[in-house]
């Protein structure tokens, strides 16, 4: 106990004063407070920041105890806790300013960096925008939230959707969702989430223009659950059947699709579904792909109608849209609804768990790394209002709302943003459905009786429920509908009443706190807070004046709000930052003004609203103040109640639909660049070969033959490609003709001849289309002999089906095609072995030619076209130069650790040779310093470290084998792919996923560049998976064989 005699001292007071001082005795400033707890005042007050209610509890036993012993180590106990928790609160201050400081210097100098990269001039745009005045996407306070102000508009708006037939799909992973009595509240991944996405896919369903919506989440078949959430498809009934039914087609219309993924028969919370996250996205392509030749069929003339956007809701469902819009190359649109960094932030602060605590508890490093990538693929964020933004988005590294303002004038001003992009931020507040609800005229005095023809409609049943509890229950009814969370801060709103003599004797308080069963069942969190209010009900003698039942059902809400207008009540939320504020909404449309925290989304509902008062959700005097004025002042009342009826509908959902439908209008269409005819084979448009050649001189949409292996493609070699112009165009041409048909169509000009297939008898093209598994060769050894070695073992255990044909090869690599073609010939192995080849850590696609006498490769731009989108080229190529000047620079004698690799860098793959990896920043901080410079790219360290490549952020070995699916129809569950014990920094993508993974033991062991990351590897592997195979190490073909015989691959 040395140096803590003052918190023993401290302590040895409380207990000598015992539970209370007498509220005559105390300052007025603790008297405010309530009942004076001095161990509560200690820890609140000289310990802020803590929310350490045990602390309480110790004290409260410790006071209690007879024995002096047992009270005194009791007392020590206590001492140590605080004195420990006043060291942690010290070291995370600090900590916390230094993170702050370092990451205020980091964003500073990389947009000075990315200005000076933007050499020119700055328009008047560029220079005069300002937080205060400009919204982070560039639109005016005015203009923020464009509606639509009256009928004409809405139909002129109508008349220009007509004709359009768009399929939109949304993803919502966790929780639990279904169309009808959703069970919001029955856990915290079952929330307002849930409601939102299902009335945004009703509601865009209904929408003019809209074919058809898919709104996926998981499939759940758990005994623990209802049946109705193992249903595949659950169609949403139409918000506005009679309009629906005239446009109706066969497929039309919104529908849950439950993709099933993660473990079978099992509810999983959302921080533990992050490893199966690759399952769902090949799950949910392959329903995309179904379903967009059914609309084909439909409405597109025989193509594939695909979707428009896909909208990813929440981390996870971000990070899964990432990687579908990638595989399809359509825009992406992402909703953050909450958002990690700001909840680390929060925890941080309240320092009751470490970093490492917070991340084992919610993933949270994983959830940040998933939203930082929706950053990078998105073409729009949307958000609920601009705190999100300001507050939230700017504390990520893939947003800075000032260089997305000056990219914005750039982009206005049509002048180059040197490979820089950002997403557009867009504020489109949640909508609400207003048609079924009939504002409340009359109130408790005012009730008229029934009649014959006008029977009196019977109160609801929780009308009873509540005014149960009330003394007087025609008195105004003050209404908090919350969780029991200290986030919401309903104990300072009973305070508040409490404490305000005329507001209690002018109005009820109403506290709907979810449901209950017993307080002992509660979370440790909510019963805290469950108990704070009680015996603030028992202190204030509030009995008869506050309503806290234990039980509701979702559809009793709207009564709940009626029973209040009824009254002439208000509705509160006086939560200490409020995201947005859906239910201050639903309050308004029921004729309720509000008092609303000034913190968060309730600032930009008021603007519109204008149905109430703001307050300091910390100043207990400024919330009884509001709420008396509203409750006192009947023509305030009145006024406040007929604004916010005015107002709302500039929340409905139609008006909603028609700002989101306006922003992916503004999008730039994407969709795969290829077509296919009636018969499964590749054509441009029609059977016509002229069609097809039409498109020749586009480089991205067509084959190409490697001649040369990297050297055409080079950036930094064009006048290889003007050399051999003419000879290329040659060969294009024939290229395209005989394997987009699949057959030869006058190659004798070229020399070329087929080399079909002996066992098939077809020559269609590539080989791969034909066979019953893929294996993909991935292994990252440190070595091409131990490579060679892995490679060799596994073509000699299958050697028998690769003869028969039912077998194929991919080798996917980090090598460049000559590297890979010299590796071939160094180990005696030929191209042909091979199907396929991934090279430069997925940026390029080759397939084994079938002539011998050119090039054995054939390079697939149409791959190119697919994951081109925001690479930054040229631009993102100087920066990453300058870069490595940078880390070359500090070291002595001018030793250069890290140059750039002319010889194998292509158009998609910037290499660079590292000499000692050791001393390099790691994947992360790259990838981090890209980010901050609005360059969007996909960092890879490969080869143990020696070399690091740089592709677009599309591209990847594992959306390589996507890819794959989407053109050849290649199953995925067909693919096995062989890994190491470790890998490159991509290494994680290669295991997840509805194909097989065979990791091989001992290969590849001592290369740990994928231990390099922000969360451990179990946080996105699911090990525990059958689609995952660990092999021993020194295993045999035999073994391996044996061990894919029993996953059901090669069966018979």
């Amino acid at each position: 106990m040395a140096g803590n005699d003052w918190i023993n001292s401290y302590l040895e007071a409380i207990l000598d004063v015992g539970p209370g001082l007498d509220d005559a005795k105390t300052s007025l400033l603790l008297r405010e407070r309530g009942r004076f707890s001095p161990t509560r005042y200690f820890v609140e007050q000289v310990i802020t920041g803590f929310d350490e209610t045990d602390l309480h509890r110790s004290w409260v036993r410790a006071a209690a105890t007879r024995s002096p012993q047992e009270r005194n180590t009791r007392l020590e106990n206590m001492c140590w806790r605080i004195w420990n928790l006043a060291r942690q609160k010290k070291q995370l201050e600090g900590e916390e300013a230094q993170r702050i400081a370092k990451r205020r210097l980091e964003r500073d100098r990389g947009r000075r960096e990315a200005i000076a990269d933007m050499s020119e001039d700055l328009s008047e745009g560029e220079k005069g925008d300002t937080v205060s005045d400009i919204s982070a996407h560039g639109d005016s306070i005015r203009g923020r939230m464009p509606r639509i102000s009256s009928v004409d508009a809405m139909e002129t708006w109508v008349s220009y959707q007509k004709g359009k037939k768009l399929y939109i799909v949304l993803i919502s992973l966790h929780g639990l969702i279904r169309g009808e009595n959703m069970e919001l509240g029955r856990d915290s991944d079952t929330g307002g989430q849930v409601k939102y996405v299902v009335e945004l896919a009703r509601a865009l369903g209904s929408m003019p223009g809209v074919y058809r919506v898919d709104l996926l989440t998981r499939q759940v078949s758990s005994p623990e659950v209802d049946w109705s959430y193992g249903e595949p498809t659950e169609m949403l009934t139409p918000l506005n059947s009679e309009s629906f039914m005239e446009d109706m087609g066969e497929s039309s219309g919104s529908y849950i699709i439950r993709i099933p993924f993660g473990p079978k028969d099992k509810y999983v919370e959302k921080e533990l579904l992050w490893p199966y996250i690759p399952e769902f996205v090949d799950g949910a392509l392959n329903h995309i792909i179904q379903m967009s030749k059914v609309l084909g069929e439909q409405i597109g003339d025989g193509q594939p109608v695909w979707p428009v956007a896909i909208h990813g809701h929440y981390a996870d469902a971000g990070d899964s849209a990432a990687l579908l819009s990638g595989a399809l190359n359509v825009p992406m649109l992402f909703t953050g609804h909450s958002l990690g960094r700001d909840k680390l932030e929060q925890l941080l602060k309240q320092g009751r768990i470490s970093r490492d605590e917070i991340n084992t508890t919610y993933k949270i490093m994983r959830r940040i790394e998933a939203e930082e990538l929706a950053l990078d693929a998105s073409e729009i964020v949307i958000t609920s209002t601009r705190q999100e933004i300001e507050q939230q988005w700017r504390l990520y590294d893939g947003f800075d709302p000032i260089l997305e303002r000056k990219l914005r004038a750039r982009i206005r001003r049509n002048v180059s943003c040197y490979g820089r992009f950002m997403p557009r931020m867009v504020i489109i507040p949640p909508g609400m459905e207003f048609h079924h609800i009939v504002p409340h005229d009359g109130d408790m005095d005012g009730e008229t009786e029934g009649n014959e023809d006008h029977p009196r409609t019977p109160d609801p049943v929780i009308w009873s429920e509540i005014m149960r509890f009330f003394t007087n229950p025609r008195k105004p009814m003050i209404l908090a509908l919350a969780r029991p969370d200290p986030k919401k801060n309903i104990t300072t709103l009973v305070k508040a009443f409490g404490e305000c003599r005329p507001l209690r004797e002018l109005a009820n308080l109403t506290l709907i706190m979810g449901n209950r069963d017993g307080i002992d069942e509660m979370s440790s969190t909510s019963a805290s807070v469950l108990l704070s209010i009680l015996k603030l009900i028992d202190k204030y003698d509030l009995y008869g004046q506050v309503a806290y039942p234990k039980h509701h059902k979702q559809s009793d809400v709207p009564d709940i709000y009626r029973l209040a207008a009824k009254t002439k009540g208000v509705f509160i939320n006086p939560a200490f930052i409020e995201p947005f504020g859906l239910t201050l909404i639903e309050a308004a449309a029921y004729g309720l003004p509000i008092v609303a925290t000034r913190n968060g989304g309730p600032v930009d509902i008021h603007r519109v609203l204008d149905n109430g008062l703001l307050v300091d959700p910390h100043d207990q005097q400024s919330i009884a103040d509001a709420l008396l004025k509203l409750v006192a002042d009947k023509q305030l009342w009145a006024k406040c109640r007929q604004n916010g009826l005015k107002n709302i509908h500039l929340f409905s959902w139609p008006e909603h639909c028609k700002t989101y439908l306006t922003k992916i209008a503004s999008c730039k269409p994407r969709h795969p660049q290829w077509q296919r005819t009636d018969d499964g084979t590749e054509n441009s448009d029609t059977d016509s070969p002229g069609d097809s050649l039409r498109d020749i001189q586009d480089i991205s949409l067509n084959l190409k033959f490697s001649l040369d292996g990297d050297k055409n493609e080079a950036s930094g070699n064009p006048e290889n490609s003007d050399e051999n112009a003419v000879d290329g165009k040659s060969k294009l041409e024939n290229a395209v003709l005989t394997w987009s048909k699949g057959f030869v169509r006058d190659t004798r000009k070229a020399g070329f001849t087929e080399k079909s297939d002996q066992n098939t008898g077809t020559g269609k093209f590539p080989a791969l289309r034909r066979r019953k598994h893929i294996f993909v060769i991935a292994v990252d050894c440190d070595t091409n002999t131990d490579t060679l070695e892995t490679a060799g073992k596994i073509l000699e255990a299958f050697g028998k089906e690769k003869t028969e044909g039912s077998v194929g090869f991919i080798l996917s690599t980090s090598m460049s095609i000559s590297e890979v073609h010299s590796f071939l010939v160094s180990g005696g192995l030929s191209p042909s072995d091979f199907d396929a080849f991934v090279c430069n850590s997925g940026s390029d696609l080759y397939y084994s030619s079938l002539t011998s006498e050119d090039s054995p490769f054939v390079l697939d731009l149409y791959y190119h076209s697919h994951i081109e989108y925001r690479w930054g080229g040229e631009g993102l190529r100087k920066s990453l130069v300058r870069w490595t000047a940078s880390i070359n620079d500090k070291m002595a004698d001018n030793e250069r650790i890290i140059v750039e690799n002319e010889q194998v860098l292509t158009e998609y793959c910037y290499a660079f040779k590292v000499q000692k990896p050791g001393m390099v920043p790691p994947v992360k901080e790259l990838r981090k310093l890209m980010r901050i410079h609005a360059l969007r790219c996909h960092v890879i360290y490969c080869q143990n470290g020696t070399k690091l490549n740089v592709i677009p952020i599309m591209a990847s070995r594992s959306q390589a084998l996507r890819y794959l699916y989407v053109r050849w129809g290649v199953d995925l569950s067909n693919i096995v792919v062989f890994v190491g014990e470790s890998g490159d920094t991509d290494y994680e993508g290669l295991l997840g996923g509805v194909h097989k993974t065979v990791i091989l033991k001992g290969v590849c062991a001592s290369n740990q560049l994928h231990a390099n990351r922000t969360y451990p590897l179990t946080d996105v592997v699911p090990f525990d998976s059958p689609n995952i195979v660990q092999m021993t190490e020194d295993c045999s073909g035999s073994d391996i064989r044996s061990s894919l015989e029993n996953v059901g691959v090669l069966k018979g």
